[in-house]
């Protein structure tokens, strides 16, 4: 019998079954189910977290700013549906984010419809946009495509500003109206039932590319990133594949303006310029195109640096510091252009790189001692 699969005790008794091999592979499949399910219980917690966040992790506070994360990090990997799967760098997705918040809104305030039925309508009216401003756009390619799609954010952004009939807000937004929300949504005590929402909208949007990704239709998108022309040459017309993964984007950002109206209260008109469609784009590569979780990721902690290095430029320790330095790490932006650039620089290919990487490090060390 062979001793490789059993022992036997010392006193003679029937041999043991030697222990399975530890299946490291099969436990790191739930890693992302693990962090769910802490990102879930997190408003039940009360541990601080500093340098993080400025109070403890369930406190309000906390509790918004780490939606707001998750919300950015949502529509970022749906953003990247169109530039890293399908090749679309599209300068307009701000469009259709803004669509879902302004639309909920006025039927929220002109047609004083119940939240849910102006939600649905809201998020209907982003979709619609979608499919009327991407068939247009994607009659052209390349460059070209670009620039549509930015002069269609750029008519969106002038319309909103003009404030036409009083329905935006102009300049200054609109609030929502609170009486019309739901109870369990208003409040300070209820920014938990928001932080859900945002969750679950990242939840839900991380299921939904992942799907389009892996079906039929998503292996054609990587076709149309690598060669169009060889999409074609196979006898499938690009126009309809690449029409619905532009359709399916802005119906994902139509869903995270109705999330982002909750969280903030309001619709603003920053959400409809195209600086707000760089910043997705910014997400992106920072976290890695064309990757399951580097979108995601890019857009969580470039959400988290943009409010907190806008602390930390204002602070006292930054006050104190001589003017040449004083100067340039007063300016948030500054210190986010200079997070950018050194992940650039430093992890080709974004954060989503960085595991494969550190596991490449004693790889790289054993062949250099041999």
């Amino acid at each position: 019998m062979s001793t490789a699969t059993e022992t036997h005790d010392r006193t003679g008794g029937s041999p043991k079954a030697a222990p399975a091999p530890f299946d490291r592979a099969r436990l790191l499949r739930w890693w992302p189910a693990a962090i769910l399910l802490l990102l879930a219980v997190a408003p039940f917690s009360a541990v601080p977290v500093p340098g993080l966040l400025d109070g403890p992790l369930g406190s309000a506070g906390s509790l918004q700013l780490l939606a707001t994360c998750l919300l950015f990090g949502a529509l970022a990997t749906g953003y990247d549906l169109l530039l890293g799967r399908t090749g679309l760098l599209s300068f307009g997705h701000a469009l259709y984010f803004a669509a879902g918040s302004y639309a909920t809104n006025m039927f929220l305030l002109e047609a004083g419809l119940p939240f849910g039925l102006a939600a649905v309508l809201g998020l209907l009216f982003g979709i619609a946009l979608a499919l009327v401003l991407g068939s247009v756009s994607l009659r052209v390619t390349g460059i070209g495509f670009s620039m549509v799609t930015l002069a269609f954010a750029q008519a969106g952004s002038i319309l909103v500003s003009r404030n036409p009939g009083g329905v935006t807000g102009g300049e200054e937004g609109r609030a929502a109206p609170a009486d019309l929300l739901p109870s369990w949504l208003v409040g300070i005590d209820h920014t938990a039932n928001l932080y859900w929402i945002a969750l679950a909208y990242l939840v839900l949007t991380l299921a939904v590319v992942h799907w389009a990704v892996r079906s039929p239709t998503g292996r054609v998108w990587e076709g149309i990133k690598e060669n169009e022309r060889r999409v074609e040459v196979l006898g499938l017309k690009p126009y309809g594949f690449k029409l619905t993964a532009f359709v399916v984007a802005g119906a994902l950002a139509a869903l995270g303006g109705i999330v982002h109206l909750l969280l903030t209260g309001g619709s603003t008109p920053q959400t409809t310029t195209s600086d707000f469609t760089l910043s997705l784009l910014v997400m992106v590569v920072l976290g890695g195109t064309g990757t399951r979780w580097g979108p995601m990721a890019g857009g969580i902690l470039y959400t988290w640096a943009d409010h907190r290095l806008g602390d930390l430029a204002g602070s006292g320790a930054v006050a104190d510091l001589p003017a040449v330095l004083r100067v340039p790490l007063s300016q948030p932006l500054f210190l986010l252009g200079v997070l950018f650039v050194a992940v650039v620089h430093l992890l080709p290919g974004g954060l989503a790189r960085l595991p494969s990487r550190l596991r490449a490090v004693p790889h790289r060390k054993e062949t250099g001692n041999q």
